[in-house]
This record gives C-alpha cells, structure tokens and sequence, in this order.
C-alpha cells in the first residue's frame, strides 16, 4: 500500500493564477472594444506597480524574491484592480491603489495566503473614500461617446490629463448607468423612462452586457479547470437576481429588473474572480454560499439604496469579516462525531 500524501500532480500557485489570468483575457478583450484600448496602459501600469512593491516588501520582509515574485498572484490583484477603475483614471490612481493594494492589503499581512480581505477590493475602495470625483468618471461606450480617442490620446490622456484639442472631458465619459438610473429614479422617474435611454441596451447598460458575458465565459474557463468551485459564482448570482425579482415584481416602476443587475457594474467580474478568491473568502462548502449570498444582497442594498452606485467592493470586504465566523459555524460533521 503507498503511504500518504495521496493527492498528486496538484496545481501550483503560479499555474492557477496563470488560469485566472487566462480567463479574464475575453472580458479585458471585450473591455477594449467597447470602451477603448486604454484598458491596456491601465493594466500594464498597474502590472509593473505591482510587481515592483511586491518586490520591495520581499525584500524587506527578508523573503526570496524570485520565488514568490513571480507566483503571479501580484499580477492577478493589479488586472482586477486595474477592470474595476475608471479607463481613464490618471496614472497615479492606477499606481496608489495598486501600491495600496499589494503593500497594505497584501504584504502587511503576511504575504500571499495570509490576507483577511481581498487585496484589490482594499485598494478600489480606499481610492473611491479617498478620490470619489475622479473615481466616478466613467467613459462612455465607443458607440455612444461624441468624440473618439486614439491610443496614443488615451496615453496623454491618463499621464499628463491633457485632451486632443477641440475634445472636452464630457465627450469622452458619462454616469455609470447604475449612477444613472439611482439619480433618474431620486427625481421621479419611472424605470420604463430611464431604461429608454440610449445608455442602456437590451438587458442592461449597453456596452458591459458583452462585457459581462465574457466573464461569464472566463469563469465557466475556471470552474471546468476545477481552479474556482460552483459554489461561489452560482450563490452569488442566483441571489442578486432573486432580490431583484421581487422587489421588481413588487415595484416595477420603481425596481429595475433582474438582468440588469446581472449585466451591470462588477457583478460578473465579482462572481467569478473577486469572491473566488480562496484566501479572503470561506472554505467550507455551505459557507461558500452563505459568504456569496451575502456579498449578493449587500451589494443590491448598496445599489439601490447607498450612496455609491456599486456595492460589491464594499459588500465583499464587509463579508471577509464574516469569514471566520461564517467556516466555524458551517464545518462538516466529523465522521462518527454525533456533533
């Protein structure tokens, strides 16, 4: 009989954070046809903030560098970071949360495997408290925008602040449509008003329905590589769009419908890589479901009723606290244990 361990060829760190990395490509692909090719200075700005704070705190924390710089778990925080802000934020957004992100929320714990609460949502929401005018301009989808900017415009653009000559800021972005419809609904208007504006699409805010169902297509990626369990994405999806379903059904003109939800803001990228994350989130298997449920309904709460037109940064960083009560209290029975 061959002893103990019995798992073998088990995936390393490095290979399922190349995955992750593997599966958001179709939604940043999908990002850059909507809303332009800046995505990529944003990301690759934030990559090298990343991985250069990373490599600061090693060598601080007397760790080896070379083994644990490139485990790509860096990479992972500065791409999602990088998808929840504003294309056009300045460089020096981009470079403080990411900072923010890996020295803060990251290295200050411990490193990788040591963080209570999930890195990039820490940066995101320590810029959005910190910078909520900056954070709030959104572009508008390539379709819809009065003025087109090139790549080397959105260069300038993110560096030095300055637009093409005849371009004004206002041309280029506009309210999230979850900004939006709060602020339409806040003035008296009906669901049915709002949602006729050339803002929103078929099911919800045009431009990130194709969005978001590439990230669907990413997370389908990870969980058929048994990198990310069912658990997370199917809770956490399944109880935004319950919430939404009855409080539509109950005021349509007041409550928009599920789908738009669904296909609006960070919810996809929230269900299949953000509460995914395996050292922030819960560990048990029915805790998994009640740590998504909660992120779903906080996040609708904070949507219709807070102040900021998202809510899942906040939602999943108020349910990292939970963690460690939520796994005490959902851990499978010990086999011949009556309790």
């Amino acid at each position: 009989m061959n002893s103990s361990p019995y798992v073998t060829n088990a995936p390393t760190v490095t290979l399922i954070m190349l995955k992750v990395l593997l599966a958001l490509v179709p939604g940043i692909a999908a990002y850059a046809w909507i809303y332009g090719t800046g995505i990529f200075i944003t990301l690759g700005l934030a990559t090298v903030t990343a991985l250069i704070t990373e490599a600061i705190f090693l060598k601080i924390r007397q760790r080896p560098v070379a083994t644990h710089l490139f485990d790509l778990s860096a990479i992972v925080t500065a791409w999602l970071l990088a998808l929840a802000l504003p294309l056009f934020a300045p460089w020096w957004i981009v470079v403080l949360g990411t900072f923010f992100a890996i020295a803060i929320a990251k290295q200050l714990y411990g490193g990788l495997g040591y963080n209570p609460f999930n890195p990039a949502m820490i940066g995101y929401a320590a810029l959005l408290i910190s910078f909520p005018a900056i954070m709030t301009k959104w572009p508008a989808p390539l379709v819809l925008a009065s003025a087109q900017l090139g790549f080397t415009d959105q260069f300038n653009l993110i560096f030095t602040g300055i637009l093409p000559p005849g371009i004004q800021l206002d041309a280029i972005t506009s309210a999230t449509p979850l900004d939006y419809l709060k602020t339409q609904l806040m003035l008296k208007h009906s669901v049915a008003e709002i949602s006729s504006t050339a803002i929103f699409g078929q099911w919800g805010a045009k431009g990130s329905e194709l969005v978001s169902v590439a990230y669907l297509l990413g997370g389908l990626y990870l969980i058929q590589q048994r990198i990310i369990s069912w658990h997370l994405p199917t809770a956490f999806i399944t109880t935004l769009a319950l919430i939404a379903l009855v409080f539509n059904l109950l005021h349509p003109a007041q409550y928009i419908d599920p789908m738009f939800h669904l296909t609006s803001g960070a919810a996809m990228l929230c269900a299949f890589f953000i509460i995914t994350d395996p050292v922030s989130g819960p560990t048990t298997p029915r805790g998994k479901l009640y740590f998504a449920a909660g992120v779903a309904i906080i996040t609708y709460l904070i949507r219709v009723y807070g102040g900021y037109p998202d809510g899942v940064a906040f939602a999943v960083l108020l349910m990292n606290m939970c963690v460690p009560l939520i796994d005490a209290y959902t851990k499978p029975r010990v086999f011949g244990h009556q309790n």
